[in-house]
């Protein structure tokens, strides 16, 4: 275990696409919400009276990194005014949450968890020396109260006891104190037992559970991974065990679980949660760091560059709470039917500032800062270009800068100068096809080289991915190339709605939309060669106007109709696959730019 480690944000920095992407999520909702949303701006964590839980902690853990990656002074200065605030409240027993001494008994200390792991990361991109020991007294605090029995681990905390264990191990590689061992086996033995629920994900409930819960469920792959070591046990690749069953019976193209918010089977007009999406990504994130396993990278890559951007609007202002795989219209759905999100309100698919539940709101911002700090990662004298995507790695011995436009194509340029001797690897996706290194023929897998002392050395890889169809449930079909998922676009007309709900103001550019389909949907794919055009990657990574990469297919239309009771949501699926009209070229657009989309089509006979 502990295969490779993380380097921290002052040493990667974002380039190209990767970069730009970043900046307009700072310029966005993500890099002001502690100036706009009541809950962030009014927190109790900072002695306000708003929610005083999850939801600050929730946006820190993605603004703090998102600050020391792109070095903006007045992003790093408001992120210390909230640890400020946050370390000055802590109580004298370490006790770090802000409620009343007698109602810690009934405070889910899913939050303490939560905290904890954000003080990790604050100190990973600050190096601010009170964290430790802030870290230590709410970790000595809450050891001592599960231990005496005074509290216990109950909902929310009793499905995401693995979530202290980043701060635990951050601790313990410091301290090594007993205490911390004993805390993380009562952390495991009040903690939930993941693999006797997997029964339970077979067949949507239609009911909310927190053991089907999909945030629960995403979160809860990497459970093994962080906590084995400090348990004792050996590592058993659970995580593969409960991916499978999750993905067999709720799986979707890109990758997720159907969730919405429990598990809901796998219709490709479910919905997922985006705190789902970010909460899988750190959970691959966190198993190839473990494991070493280039299943998760591969994994990580297909969520980051589809499930993560499809669910944010282009200037990264708006989300949805819930994102569909055919998703053919974002309009309040009537209320006086059987709801299609199994335990969501009617407006979980809009964009807009918090639909339905504010904590994705929160959280989104942890999804892409998160994604760059995996680009490299290290273990001893070896050094991996673990996600290859442009960045810049500087330490005090050498500097390694990657120029690509990866996903979007499929050319990596290294350019590395050392003052020490260190093994430089590369991995390569398994699906790259052709690969060739410095012109020379690779047979794929990890590329390693030995980088000597006062050597400056480019490295150039090169390979190629063809687009193909793959099965998909209910004989229908997706299109994939590499890493990216391709739908059929759908252009829309937005309708923008400011108002003010529960005290919260929503207004320009934080408001709320429907998108409106203004262009055909209901098509099949009819055969015949699926072809990839590239072009230049516009100032929008994962602009919905003007994609960096299409693919051209042949389609047909067909009467797909409508789910019963709604007439803007497309029926499960297509009430007759008998084509109309004349065999057609379309064009297929990044599921990441596809805001509206259909993604699972049938294939019939040319």
């Amino acid at each position: 275990m502990g295969a490779w480690n993380f380097y921290t944000a002052k040493e990667i920095k974002p380039r190209g696409w990767l970069k730009r992407q970043l900046e307009i999520q700072a310029a966005g909702l993500s890099g002001n919400l502690d100036k706009v949303w009541r809950d962030v701006r009014d927190s109790a964590w900072i002695g306000g009276d708003a929610e005083g839980w999850e939801r600050v902690p929730y946006w820190l853990d993605g603004f703090i990194p998102l600050a020391y990656l792109l070095e903006n002074e007045d992003m790093i200065a408001r992120a210390k005014r909230y640890i400020d605030a946050i370390l000055a409240a802590q109580k004298s027993d370490g006790w770090i949450c802000p409620c009343f001494d007698a109602d810690r008994k009934t405070y889910d200390t899913w939050a303490v968890l939560l905290i904890a792991k954000v003080l990790t990361v604050y100190y990973e991109c600050s190096k601010d020396e009170r964290i430790p020991k802030a870290l230590y007294d709410t970790l000595k605090n809450y050891y001592t109260l599960l231990k005496s029995g005074e509290i216990r681990l109950f909902d929310w905390g009793k499905f995401r006891w693995y979530e202290g264990f980043v701060a635990i191990r951050f601790l313990y590689e410091r301290c090594e104190e007993d205490w911390l061992i004993e805390l993380a086996k009562i952390l495991n033995d009040q903690g939930t037992d993941y693999p006797a629920l997997m029964p339970l994900w077979e067949e949507p409930k239609d009911v909310w559970r927190f053991d089907t819960h999909i945030v629960n469920l995403a979160m809860a792959l990497k459970y093994e991974a962080v906590s084995c070591e400090l348990l004792g046990e050996p590592y058993g690749d659970d995580a593969e065990k409960l991916y499978a069953a999750l993905r067999r019976y709720n799986g979707t193209p890109v990758g997720l679980f159907t969730g919405d918010e429990c598990l809901s089977g796998l219709s490709p007009i479910q919905g997922t949660e985006l705190c789902a999406v970010v909460e899988q990504m750190y959970s691959c994130e966190l198993l190839y760091a473990h494991t070493g396993d280039k299943k998760w990278a591969e994994r990580l890559e297909v969520l980051a560059f589809n499930a993560l951007p499809a669910t944010i609007s282009d200037d990264m202002w708006a989300h949805q709470y819930v994102q569909m795989s055919n998703q053919m219209a974002c309009v309040r759905f009537p209320e006086d039917v059987k709801p299609i999100f199994r335990t969501n309100g009617p407006e979980s698919h809009l964009f807009g500032l918090e639909p339905n539940f504010g904590c994705c709101t929160a959280n989104f911002s942890q999804g892409w800062p998160k994604f760059a700090l995996s680009t490299f990662m290290h273990s001893g004298s070896t050094v991996l270009s673990a996600v290859p995507v442009p960045s810049v790695l500087e330490t005090a011995d050498f500097r390694i800068e990657l120029e690509t436009d990866y996903p979007f194509e499929n050319t990596f340029r290294y350019t590395i100068a050392s003052g020490k001797d260190f093994t430089f690897q590369i991995r390569i996706p398994s699906f790259a096809e052709n690969v060739s290194v410095d012109g020379q023929p690779f047979a794929g897998g990890m590329f390693s080289a030995e980088i000597k002392a006062g050597e400056t050395r480019e490295i150039c890889v090169r390979f190629e991915t063809a687009p193909h169809f793959v099965k998909r449930p209910y004989e229908l079909t997706a299109v994939q190339c590499g890493s990216l998922v391709f739908s059929v676009p759908v252009q829309y007309e937005k309708k923008m709605y400011e108002y003010e709900k529960n005290g919260v103001e929503r207004k320009y550019p934080y408001c709320d939309y429907e998108y409106w389909p203004k262009s055909d949907w209901n098509y099949a794919y009819c055969g015949g060669a699926l072809t990839l055009h590239r072009r230049e990657t516009d100032a929008v990574p994962f602009s919905s106007g003007h994609p960096p990469v299409t693919i051209t297919a042949r389609a047909v239309q067909i009467d797909w109709g409508m789910e019963p009771g709604y007439d803007a949501l497309c029926a499960k699926t297509p009430r007759s696959r008998t084509p109309f009209g004349d065999a057609e070229e379309i064009e297929l657009y990044p599921y990441g730019c596809a805001k509206l989309r259909m993604t699972e089509l049938p294939l019939i006979d040319s």
